[in-house]
């Protein structure tokens, strides 16, 4: 609620300040549940795919570096890393400078389900293996669906 919190205050650094002076500085107070991504202009269109998506985004990056809040740092996409020979792809990796973490985006299309939570547990490990620096939080991971069960998450 942070960035409500900000967008809606007269005295937007005096409402910033006072969040980053907390001892206890945590992702789930930086982070937002809902993003409205109308302003990727994406054309009507019956079916949608993660790429269509991911081009938007790319393409409109600071207007959603904006939606996601301060302190993030657009670091790779399509973020490749391998086990045993198999690939996978991270959609969207950023760095946050407040938080001192990596943030993992997930692009899903449709309902999240209990597959996209194993997935971005996967990319979590990997990067707090194999990424993490001396001084950085562990990794954050985002799963940006269209949906979500109620009982899933």
């Amino acid at each position: 609620m942070l960035y409500e919190r900000t967008g809606l205050s007269i005295n937007k650094h005096a409402v910033l300040n006072s969040a980053v002076k907390q001892a206890d500085l945590k992702a789930e107070s930086i982070f937002r549940n809902a993003y409205l991504l109308e302003f990727l202009g994406l054309e009507e269109k019956d079916i949608y795919t993660e790429s269509d998506l991911e081009h938007g985004i790319i393409t409109h990056l600071q207007t959603f570096l904006l939606e996601l809040g301060r302190g993030f740092c657009f670091e790779a996409r399509q973020r490749r890393i391998t086990f045993d020979n198999t690939h996978y792809r991270i959609d969207l990796v950023f760095y946050h400078r407040i938080l001192k973490c990596h943030v993992l985006l997930d692009l899903k299309i449709g309902e999240f389900t209990h597959a996209d939570a194993g997935q971005m547990n996967v990319y979590l490990n990997y990067y707090k293996e194999n990424e993490m620096h001396e001084g950085d939080n562990p990794p954050v991971g985002i799963i940006l669906c269209a949906s979500k069960n109620e009982k899933l998450g």
